[in-house]
């Protein structure tokens, strides 16, 4: 199964890109497949942005993701 996951473009420098996941989780990942711009959502597989997403879909996911995430947590 591939997943891709939404996060929001901070930086561009050529085709690298520094995108922001949520919760101040930070990489580069490389926009040559699309035409990104700064603030923008796009989805990022195996360290590529492979589409452009509107914002609301973006957050929608990036929730549901955090949800999931919260059910995987131990019981403290």
């Amino acid at each position: 199964m591939c997943l891709a996951i939404p996060a929001r473009v901070i930086e561009i420098h050529g085709d690298v890109a520094k995108v922001d996941f949520g919760e101040g989780v930070l990489r580069e990942v490389n926009v040559a497949l699309v035409e990104a711009k700064i603030d923008e959502y796009v989805l990022v597989h195996a360290g590529y942005a492979i589409q452009v997403i509107d914002r609301k879909e973006a957050e929608e996911t990036l929730r549901l993701w955090n949800e999931i995430l919260k059910l995987e947590e131990p019981n403290v």
